[in-house]
């Protein structure tokens, strides 16, 4: 696999992410939304089963019997209990929903996998993915990777948990998509400062928050969202009005603290579906509300619902 042209061409796409001056450069992280359906249970369960289940597999129990249906969505059930006591709480029933609405991002992980697990033990040590995204920091191509390399190995050590120089399927998820991850935010800002921040004082100042937005070029007269950014900058993200941003500004900038909406999701269908009132829920209790979960719809979330050898 030709690892090094790949980084390349990541590393010219941040670089150079907005090939035309006039538009602009996006770095705020937002969490996609659960479903495009209203939610409206008075008008059905549409947007529940998105969230439960994911947008883009939520259309493969289309044809399926409620007996059908129920019994698939039992061993769904037995997949979200992450601790095999019985019950689905909130904190379990919430991870469920954010690792549907993830779904595209492990799917991208499982594909890298297999290039950089080299010794096939399952797991991915920073040898490993050193040895073969940087067989030669130094190539002839002229690009210096060293840069590139450090930043690497300090964010895997970060995804790491352990510290044991080895990742596991989830570090290394945490490694290539590190906005995803709380503890892995850290990193994110810092990776973003040492973009952006170009006189190396440890903040963003304005002219480096709109350079790294807008490629000025040829004295053009600056668009209408130029001004808007200034605005937005002075107002909002410098909350301290001291002219710059420092990590605390830069975190709230490009991880804003959104609307938890898979929390809510959790909450909502735990406060539907439980009966005895003991703020979890049972296998019982869920099949007793399949159609808010699943209905005659569902996802396929995976796949691991449609392989007959798994029921």
């Amino acid at each position: 696999m030709e690892i090094r042209p790949l980084l390349m061409c990541f590393a010219l796409c941040v670089v150079y992410a907005t090939s035309k001056p006039t538009e602009k450069k996006e770095r705020i992280h937002h969490d996609a939304p659960l479903s495009s359906r209203e939610h409206d249970d008075a008008q059905g369960f549409d947007y529940d089963h998105d969230a439960f289940l994911g947008q883009k597999e939520a259309k493969s129990f289309d044809d399926l019997s409620p007996e059908e249906s129920k019994r698939r969505l039992g061993v769904i059930v037995e997949k979200i209990d992450g601790d095999s006591d019985g019950f689905v709480t909130e904190v379990e029933l919430k991870a469920w929903i954010k690792k549907a609405q993830k779904k595209y991002i492990y799917e991208n992980v499982d594909r890298q996998w297999k290039d950089f697990d080299v010794n096939n033990d399952g797991m991915i040590s920073w040898e490993e993915y050193r040895n073969v995204t940087y067989d030669d920091p130094e190539p002839d191509d002229g690009y210096n990777y060293q840069h590139m390399m450090a930043r690497d190995e300090r964010r895997f050590k970060m995804a790491d948990q352990n510290g044991d120089q080895i990742a596991n399927k989830e570090e290394f998820t945490a490694f290539l998509h590190p906005e995803e991850y709380d503890h892995m935010k850290h990193i994110v800002v810092l990776e973003t400062m040492e973009d952006i921040d170009k006189n190396g004082d440890g903040f963003i100042d304005l002219n480096e928050y709109i350079g790294d937005m807008y490629n000025h070029e040829d004295e053009m007269e600056e668009p209408d969202w130029v001004a808007t950014e200034r605005e937005q900058f002075s107002e909002f993200r410098d909350k301290n009005k001291d002219g710059k941003m420092d990590r605390e500004e830069t975190l709230d900038w490009i991880l804003p603290s959104d609307y938890d909406h898979a929390e809510a999701e959790a909450k909502h269908l735990v406060y539907e579906s439980d009966l005895n009132k003991d703020g979890k829920l049972n296998k019982e209790e869920i099949l007793n509300k399949y159609d808010l979960f699943v209905g005659s719809q569902a996802t396929d979330f995976g796949e691991a619902l449609v392989r007959h050898d798994e029921f």
